[in-house]
């Protein structure tokens, strides 16, 4: 007897995201030092190898050892110091190269007091924003060897001139976030897509959306799925994710009318119909005012950039 497939709603946000990795260096600090990142820079992580530092993004510090993992799935400015202080009105350091992928931050004859690998990636998704906005802005786990594991294997290959690079580093690169984010997943403190997936009521309902978008989905409807009252669902779900139910059915649903306009020449009303929408109207109405283009021209200008 054969079984339906599970959705899993984390899987295939990240799966959506597409994420290639486009940078990473070891970095190793002695003394005291500290560097800033402005907004505007890309999403990365932070592996801690050896030794301490400090980490303040967002405005929450963070003391962070050897073992540590810190994702920042978007782009937030933060500052990087020594666990040694830094005067306030000292300048910003600049690491230095010292070999390919290898740099010193802080005095450069002394034994570094930490060695962290840094590495950078970037998203392929034309909605990567909105995906990105369902995920914490920091993940931070301790003491998982396997992500420390992962990222080496990263590092590697972006290193490396091997047949088939750019796929095994797309590859990596969805495991690495995945197992981040359900690392994560039951301790995070901040609303999203992961705080919901680890309520069990509430992650059926998201799994129910994710399943089959195309379903006429009420509020009521998903409060079923999650066995609760209209009200107490409504208020647990905005309370856990950040937004209300329909908002997030709404969001899934522009994600994947991208993603299928993007891939082929679909017609709009199958578009439509496949994400939830009664007629190809109704979909072009709240597609435009959440995208800001048509879906006719967006198609056709995402098909003019794949030329």
């Amino acid at each position: 007897m054969s079984h339906p497939a599970v959705i899993d709603p984390l899987a295939q946000a990240v799966t959506l995201l597409a994420p290639r990795a486009s940078f990473s260096k070891t970095v190793r600090g002695a003394g005291a030092w500290r560097l800033h990142r402005s907004h505007g820079g890309d999403p990365g992580y932070f592996v801690i190898l050896e030794g301490r530092c400090r980490l303040v993004i967002d405005g929450q510090a963070l003391t962070l050892q050897a073992g540590d993992f810190v994702l920042v799935p978007a782009s937030h400015a933060f500052a990087l110091s020594s666990i040694a202080p830094v005067a306030e009105d000292a300048p910003d350091n600049v690491p230095v190269a010292i070999t390919p992928g290898e740099f010193r931050i802080g005095s450069t004859d002394a034994p570094a007091d930490v060695v962290y690998l840094v590495g950078h990636f970037f998203f392929d998704a034309p909605d990567a924003p909105l995906l990105v906005s369902l995920l914490p802005s920091l993940v931070h786990v301790r003491g998982q060897q396997r992500l420390s594991t992962l990222v080496q294997l990263v590092t590697e290959e972006s290193r490396a001139a091997r047949l088939a690079r750019d796929v095994v580093l797309s590859r990596l690169l969805e495991v690495l976030l995945i197992e981040a984010l359900r690392s994560t997943a039951d301790t995070a403190a901040a609303p999203g897509l992961l705080r919901g997936i680890a309520d069990e009521r509430l992650c059926a309902a998201i799994r129910a959306i994710h399943a089959n978008p195309e379903q006429p989905w009420t509020v009521a409807l998903l409060a079923n799925e999650s066995a609760l009252s209209r009200s107490a669902f409504f208020a647990r779900f905005q309370r856990a994710v950040g937004m209300a139910p329909m908002a997030y059915l709404l969001t899934w649903r522009m994600a994947l009318g991208k993603k299928l306009l993007q891939e082929k020449p679909t017609g709009i009303a199958e578009v439509a119909q496949r994400v939830g929408y009664g007629s190809a109207s109704a979909f072009s109405v709240a597609f435009t005012r959440h995208v800001g283009l048509p879906p006719t021209r967006y198609a056709r200008e995402q098909s003019l950039q794949a030329a």
